[in-house]
């Protein structure tokens, strides 16, 4: 992994003035959390799970440059010595805001946000985000969505389901149990789990993260909804199988510590 200090603690940034990276991965990492405070750090089968998320996501053939974006300083000192820390502002009220300002540091064509949750991201779930956004011109975000596979996963409002049209353009996300089929009330089939993994195009990035919370966006609580409100396009990836663990309970951390026991030790 590239280790190129500068001295505000910052790696790898001191090169950004001057080379263009064609696709970078910011991990927006915050220690406080109310379920799990200090859930970056927390141990996942000897690594802590800001570790995991970062080794996976430079596991992807997309990208140039992998890059966790904190305002903590413990956080920093656990990454320092494996890859890129950029420490941001604490005034951010959401991960894409904290992305926002890594890519206003530098000059790149896409910027993918990898949750710091993500221990477990599939690295070709982040290649097709890209590939997508390459591929759509009518597009500046791109996401992923894999099918739901149960009543109990449709009707639960903690998972996010995307409608989509022909071409795979988002047309609207909800925690409500979309699209009713009105001849079979609850049936799942094309029905879909939207995964929170995001690739913009810099300029939409930076252009989305200045933008006043919208009106759907705020009954909802869903950040993507302010996209489409503006007419920002979203391609959605359909992926197969089943979403990838996140973590928000002490339930998730024995979850994926199961789940990591049958990987290997470098997985």
């Amino acid at each position: 992994m590239p280790d190129e200090r500068v001295d505000d603690g910052r790696l790898g940034l001191a090169r950004a003035a001057t080379a263009k990276t064609a696709t970078i991965a910011v991990i927006p990492a915050r220690f406080g959390s109310k379920r799990l405070p200090g859930k970056p750090l927390i141990d996942l089968a000897g690594r802590p799970m800001v570790e995991r998320v970062y080794r996976r996501t430079c596991c992807a053939k997309s990208i140039q440059r992998t890059i966790v974006a904190t305002d903590d300083e413990r956080i920093q000192r656990a990454m320092l010595p494996i890859g890129e820390v950029f420490m941001t502002g604490v005034e951010h009220e959401s991960g894409s805001d904290r992305v926002a300002e890594v890519a206003r540091e530098i000059d790149c064509d896409i910027v993918v946000n990898v949750q710091g949750d993500l221990p477990l991201v599939d690295p070709e779930m982040i290649d097709a985000l890209v590939n997508a956004l390459r591929n759509d011109d009518g597009v500046g975000i791109a996401t992923a969505a894999v099918p739901i596979r149960s009543s109990n996963e449709f009707e639960d409002p903690a998972v996010v389901k995307v409608v989509f049209d022909l071409r795979g353009h988002a047309l609207y996300f909800s925690r409500e149990p979309i699209p009713h089929e009105r001849d079979a009330p609850g049936a799942i089939t094309g029905a879909w789990h939207h995964v929170g993994l995001y690739a913009y195009r810099r300029d939409t990035l930076l252009d989305f993260a200045v933008l006043a919370p919208t009106p759907l966006e705020r009954k909802e609580k869903l950040e993507q909804l302010r996209a489409l409100e503006n007419g920002i396009g979203i391609a959605v990836v359909a992926c197969a199988g089943a979403p990838p663990l996140a973590v928000d309970t002490q339930k998730d951390v024995d979850t994926v510590r199961q789940a990591l026991s049958r990987l290997d030790p470098d997985e």
